[in-house]
């Protein structure tokens, strides 16, 4: 199995356009801050094509690092299939810029995420205009093969809120973390770029996996509110923080087996920036700080 993180960063990337956080003003300076694009993955097993797991805002750049290997035709896509973890805005927009397929696009995930980019957000009636649709329901706890690979993916439950957009919907929906078994190496990859809580079937999904690409939103559970930004809490967004007896860094270093990778990093993050207490606490604990083009193979 392989792995390419895409891109790293949360809603806005780093660093946000309308930002002047520290941690924003470091990236620009060239301070030890890497920039990064929109969170997305792309993932194949050890035989057949590229999955993406979420399609960012940023996808068009993104796809243009992505090794597609030997694929026939003109206009061949360079992934298989497109898995969405949820319905928010900067996990699903990427998918408008893939109009120009010659096929209709497959698409994974939830009915309730259907209902939200039908309904609410309807990314997928306009993209049928143009390619077409080829929808694939995901049930929680159901493994499904990809076609053509030596992939199956399951879907668990992670938590959290609708998106925005869907406030005053009558619909019960929350994102989903995707675990990636390959059939011809018996490995096993999580992904869950939203994570609302750590209870016991997050944590067994987590120790059971060869490598983690966990939430990694937010250090603090009132970061934006100390950066006068916001008044929501992390958990109110939908993210457990990382610091913190309760958080997702002390769970994480509890782990025997997987590799563990953040993902998903907002922009006022101080992990991001690679000479901080913030990213020290994290290495200590054995945990990696995904960036852009990070690959891993199992």
């Amino acid at each position: 199995m392989r792995a390419r993180i895409l891109g790293s960063a949360a809603g806005g990337g780093f660093p946000q356009w309308n930002c002047r956080c520290p941690t924003c003003q470091a990236a620009r300076a060239g301070r030890a801050a890497r920039p990064r694009t929109q969170s997305s993955l792309a993932i194949r097993g050890a035989d057949g094509p590229w999955f993406l797991a979420n399609a960012s805002p940023d996808l068009r750049q993104q796809l243009e690092g992505l090794d597609a290997g030997s694929a026939d035709g003109i206009r061949a896509a360079p992934v298989a299939g497109v898995l969405l973890t949820d319905a928010e805005i900067d996990h699903t927009a990427g998918l408008l810029l893939l109009r120009e397929s010659s096929t209709a696009i497959r698409v994974y995930g939830s009915d309730a995420v259907r209902r939200a980019l039908t309904e609410g957000y309807p990314v997928l009636p306009v993209l049928a205009a143009y390619c077409g649709v080829d929808w694939r329901t995901l049930e929680p706890g159901a493994p499904l093969a990809l076609d053509g690979s030596s992939l199956e993916v399951e879907s668990f439950v992670a938590g959290g809120d609708p998106p925005r957009y869907l406030a005053a919907a009558d619909l019960d929906i929350q994102a989903a973390g995707l675990v990636f078994r390959d059939r011809a190496t018996g490995r096993v990859l999580t992904y869950v770029p939203g994570l609302a809580r750590l209870d016991d079937d997050v944590l067994g999904r987590l120790a059971a996996s060869d490598v983690v690409l966990v939430d990694g939103t937010f250090w603090r559970d009132d970061e934006l509110a100390r950066l006068g930004i916001s008044d929501r809490t992390a958990s109110q967004m939908g993210h457990v923080p990382l610091s913190g007896e309760g958080g997702t860094l002390a769970a994480l270093a509890r782990l025997e087996r997987p590799r563990a990778i953040l993902v998903h990093i907002n922009n006022t993050n101080p992990v991001l920036l690679e000479r901080s207490p913030e990213r020290d606490a994290v290495l200590r604990a054995g945990v990696e700080v995904a960036y852009d083009g990070l690959e891993v193979q199992l």
